[in-house]
């Protein structure tokens, strides 16, 4: 799949120095877990993510106190893009952008009437500071909520839909859209609406996943589903665990989706059989662990581990280098061309020794 062939063409906005949407690359986004009125440990935290691979990182600004903190962080001197997340209090919102916030996230319908709304926007205008809408299922208005019974994926469009024309009745266009469940099917078929119905740049992510284990999964399933569609253009991997690892789980669905180029090492693996005469269980594991001791897990090769000759160099045929175990031994390939018999103790030592030449030869 050539994803620009498919992917939704959208309007572009400018976040700090990351543009979103239009054939930009999809930006990988985050939230801070500190309080936001400790700036030493929120900008610690942003450093962390951004050292990780986060493109975006919104913190919460629940009063104008808070957002002093936005500005001791744009003070800093920090490159990355950062989003104040606003609920209630429509003047957290003026001060963030006072201070130079790269973005600002609201959900209209709760920071009051429709002239507090108006004063954000002339603020955000005013400074070119895009405004992401966010909606979800526990904050669709009630007329809404009359209308459709429950919070469907036709209710949360509406709604999402209805905010961005309060926008546009200001003139103002620079907008990207959220709408995020914590149930996948509502979040997918939500999102899909939307992107039949305007041309802004989506946020997309499945809200409340959950843990890391089961959050993953609910974010690949709801994520992946969208980005096969060719919808999305920023995402955000919500899970109750270290901020970082949202980070790396949106990397993993990047990559397994190959959406904008390999970002990362595709390791192939199969899942063994009878056949498998090697522990490629624990093999796997040990040359994960390997390969991240070594520093090579961003380097955008594939590299299979297969368990056996009937499914080695055969389906494994695109690999930059990897193994077809045997009977204490293992067949090292490249590219479907075997290159030798090694013993079982040598497999991770060889792979890392030949991933290292392959860096050596194509990355430095």
């Amino acid at each position: 799949m050539i994803y620009n062939d498919i992917r939704r063409k959208t309007r572009e906005i400018t976040v700090g120095n990351v543009k979103i949407g239009g054939d930009n690359k999809i930006a990988i986004q985050s939230m801070t877990n500190t309080d936001t009125k400790d700036a030493i440990a929120t900008l610690e935290q942003i450093k962390r993510l951004s050292s990780a691979g986060c493109d975006v990182v919104r913190i919460t600004v629940p009063d104008a106190e808070a957002a002093e903190t936005v500005r001791i962080i744009k003070e800093s001197g920090i490159r990355t893009p950062i989003v104040a997340d606003i609920h209630f209090d429509y003047r957290a919102a003026l001060k963030a952008a006072e201070y130079g916030v790269d973005k600002i996230r609201i959900n209209p319908g709760n920071i009051g009437d429709e002239e507090r709304v108006k004063a954000v926007v002339a603020a955000c205008k005013g400074r070119n500071i895009p405004i992401r809408i966010g909606v979800n299922s526990g904050s669709v208005e009630k007329h809404i909520l009359a209308k459709y019974g429950s919070p469907t994926p036709e209710a949360l469009c509406e709604s999402a839909l209805y905010h961005a024309s309060i926008l546009e009745k200001y003139d103002f266009y620079d907008t990207a859209i959220s709408i995020k469940s914590s149930d996948v099917t509502t979040m997918i078929a939500a999102n899909r609406l939307v992107a039949e119905r305007c041309d802004y740049p989506i946020h997309i992510g499945v809200t409340e996943a959950g843990a890391e284990k089961g959050g993953s999964i609910k974010s690949a399933i709801g994520i992946g589903a969208l980005l096969c569609d060719g919808i999305g253009d920023t995402l955000r991997v919500s899970l109750t665990a270290d901020p970082v690892k949202e980070v790396a789980a949106a990397k993993d669905i990047l990559n397994a989706l190959n959406v904008q180029g390999q970002c990362g090492m595709n390791i192939v693996s199969c899942p063994t059989c009878g056949r498998t005469k090697i522990d490629l269980i624990s093999l796997s594991a040990q040359f994960e662990a390997a390969v991240a001791a070594e520093g090579l897990s961003d380097l955008p090769i594939t590299v299979a581990l297969m368990g056996c000759i009937v499914n080695g160099p055969g389906e494994a045929h695109e690999a930059d280098i990897g193994i077809a175990g045997g009977k204490g031994e293992a067949l090292l390939f490249a590219h479907g061309q075997a290159l030798g018999k090694i013993s079982e103790s040598d497999i991770i030592p060889t792979l890392i020794k030949n991933i290292k030449k392959i860096k050596e030869e194509r990355f430095s």
